[in-house]
C-alpha cells in the first residue's frame, strides 16, 4: 500500500447531510480521499412526497440508483420505474432525461460517472432537494 494512502471513515447520513447528500465527487476538496473526478456518490434521504422541481435534461453522466429503503419512482421519457424492494436499482446513460418522486420516505444510493466539474443542479426554487435541471455553470459544489 502506498505511504500516502489515506483511510476515511464516516456515517453516510450525517456526512451526506452536510453536502446535499454527496459523499464523493469532484466537489470535495483536493487531498480529501472523497475527492474524485471519476465518480460521484450520493446518499439521498427523501421524505414521502418529495420530488424534483423539474426534469433533468441534457444529462452528461451515466447513473446508477439503488433503493436502500422506502419506495422511489423515477420518470423517464415514455417509461416509469418504481424501486419498491431493497436492492432494486436502475441504470441510465448520458442524454437520458429524468425526474423522480418519493412515494414513501426513501433512502437511495446514487452513483454517477464521470464527476463533471462545473456541472450541477441549480438551487431549487420550491425547496426540493437537488430539484432543478442540470445546467453547465462555473466551478461550484454539486
Amino acid at each position: 500500500m502506498p505511504a500516502d494512502f489515506v483511510v476515511h471513515t464516516g456515517k453516510a447520513g450525517p456526512d451526506a447531510a452536510g453536502d446535499r447528500g454527496w459523499l464523493l465527487g469532484h466537489f470535495k476538496p483536493s487531498g480529501d480521499p472523497r475527492h474524485s473526478t471519476d465518480v460521484e456518490i450520493k446518499w439521498g434521504v427523501h421524505p414521502k412526497g418529495e420530488e424534483r422541481g423539474r426534469w433533468v435534461t441534457g444529462e452528461r453522466r451515466t447513473a446508477l440508483q439503488v433503493l436502500i429503503s422506502g419506495r422511489f419512482r423515477l420518470e423517464f421519457p415514455g417509461r416509469t420505474v418504481v424501486l419498491a424492494e431493497q436492492g432494486d436499482y436502475v441504470v441510465w446513460g448520458r442524454g437520458v432525461d429524468h425526474s423522480w418522486y418519493a412515494e414513501e420516505d426513501s433512502v437511495v444510493l446514487t452513483v454517477r460517472w464521470p464527476s463533471v466539474a462545473g456541472y450541477r443542479a441549480d438551487a431549487p426554487s420550491d425547496g426540493a432537494v437537488d430539484g432543478a435541471a442540470h445546467v453547465p455553470v462555473g466551478p461550484v459544489n454539486d
